[in-house]
């Protein structure tokens, strides 16, 4: 087993939310996705922090291409490793 993992990055807390969902409902993800806040040095707002839905693929069965399509539809994308 590798230590793959998946970092998408959303737009706010609402869309990592609903991406946790439809991680569950369309690849069947069993593991909890973690999610992280991740704000800008100084920044204390929460509109401008990004959210990561960080998830580990130890099998790599996740398409890379799927999951930054998938962060698409909530306006995020997948960071490279």
């Amino acid at each position: 087993m590798s230590d793959v993992r998946h970092v998408l990055v959303l737009p706010d807390r609402d869309s990592a939310e609903e991406v946790v969902e439809a991680l569950r409902e369309r690849f069947e993800v069993v593991e909890e996705p973690r999610l992280v806040r991740d704000a800008l040095a100084g920044e204390d707002d929460a509109e401008d922090a990004q959210w990561l839905v960080v998830l580990r693929d130890e099998d790599e069965r996740l398409d890379p291409g799927e999951m930054d399509r998938l962060a698409g539809e909530w306006e995020g994308w997948r960071e490279e490793p």
